[in-house]
């Protein structure tokens, strides 16, 4: 098929994890059947579906915001349903409360937990004894896991390829028009050449470039903030080797296993931010990204954890991954992380969506399920 002629069903712009769902759910639809996934690196999931926490949550991690807990909480067992060979589930998960400067007590989060209806309980003696008791108040036992980005990308290539998708690699979407003719005009950049896919559909999936498409495209009514963030790869020592462990609710951090290296990210609320900015026209976040000069912060990340968990000390820093994390600026005070599910009434047909988590796939795609899609032809 010569997708530069061919009038499309839809057009899905970026081959992340979402952008990859959203074109399996579409391509198992009636009637949607001609459908081309939009990537501009060379493989699927490599970007931020790769470079983050690798975190399944379980609503812990929001005590400020009932919302997004207990949509994780809903949202968990359903993606151990349909995601069980991707997650690693064989650690011990620890939430520790610090004494201070934390936003919740540990009488307050146990209240939380029993809220979502999240399980927790006290932690053994030997677990508790990684911490300094001066600084943490409780410890506590908590379902939660990790997944692994690499058989996350392997799922999305044997799905999308059974489902009939077509995926474009290297392809960069430049803009979103309306078509004269009707539906829509994708403009792509590949290889040199410049071409127009025809569409009744397409959906902006590009996570951080959401609002850098051209054309008619106006950009996202909800206003964003980019941050470039680093997330260390370390090498824990043997007495944190198959634990996962959050400090909560502040300036704080976590230490997570990453299953796709078989090492831990470490993570700092105060230091892996690097440096922010509001989402404007004209600042492409990716160009932002690629000028940055990456100095690691990862020495003060650890001389700060350690006050707290002294083995981690004795890490290793393996390597930082450097990406943009893009966050909805109304939820910067409660910390909740939910999707962007814009219609563009200026460009029927087209769609804007940005998650926070990996387990915000099922807002998305409940959204998707309310939406009238025309099933006849193109």
């Amino acid at each position: 098929m010569d997708v530069d002629e061919a009038h499309l069903d839809a057009v899905i712009i970026g081959g992340g994890f979402y952008g990859a769902a959203i074109a399996i759910y579409l391509a198992n639809r009636p009637g949607l059947r001609r459908i081309v996934l939009l990537e501009q690196e060379a493989g699927l999931l490599r970007r931020a579906s790769y470079h983050n926490q690798a975190r399944v949550h379980n609503g812990y991690h929001y005590p400020r915001s009932f919302t997004t807990a207990y949509r994780s909480r809903v949202n968990l067992p359903r993606f151990l349903r349909d995601w069980p060979y991707v997650v690693k589930q064989d650690f011990t998960k620890l939430y520790a409360i610090a004494r201070r400067n934390s936003k919740v007590t540990a009488k307050q989060f146990e209240r939380f937990c029993a809220e979502i209806g999240a399980q927790i309980r006290p932690a053994e003696p030997k677990l508790r004894d990684l911490f300094e008791p001066r600084l943490i108040e409780a410890v506590f036992l908590v379902e939660e896991y990790a997944f692994d980005a690499t058989r996350l990308a392997a799922w999305a290539e044997a799905q999308l390829r059974e489902a009939g998708v077509e995926v474009s690699l290297c392809s960069k979407a430049t803009g979103v028009s309306r078509n004269p003719k009707g539906g829509l005009a994708v403009s792509v950049h590949r290889n040199g050449h410049t071409s127009v896919l025809k569409c009744r559909y397409a959906f902006n999936c590009t996570y951080s470039g959401i609002n850098q498409l051209g054309g008619d495209f106006r950009g996202t009514q909800t206003t964003l903030k980019h941050e470039v963030t680093e997330m260390a790869l370390v090498k824990v020592p043997s007495a944190l080797e198959n634990i996962g462990i959050t400090v909560m609710d502040g300036p704080f951090f976590s230490i997570m296993p990453f299953p796709a290296r078989e090492l831990h990210t470490l993570s700092h609320v105060r230091y892996t931010p690097h440096f922010n900015w509001k989402d404007e026209a004209g600042i492409n976040p990716y160009d932002e990204l690629s000028t940055y000069a990456r100095a690691s912060r990862v020495e003060r990340m650890v001389r700060d954890v350690g006050r707290y968990l002294p083995p981690i000390l004795n890490a290793r820093h393996v390597e930082s991954l450097f990406e943009v994390k893009t966050v909805l600026l109304k939820n910067e005070a409660d910390d909740g992380r939910p999707i962007l599910f814009e219609k563009h009434v200026d460009l029927p047909g087209f769609y804007s969506v940005l998650g926070g988590k990996i387990d915000n796939i099922y807002d998305v795609l409940e959204k998707l399920e309310t939406e009238p899609f025309d099933n006849s032809a193109g």
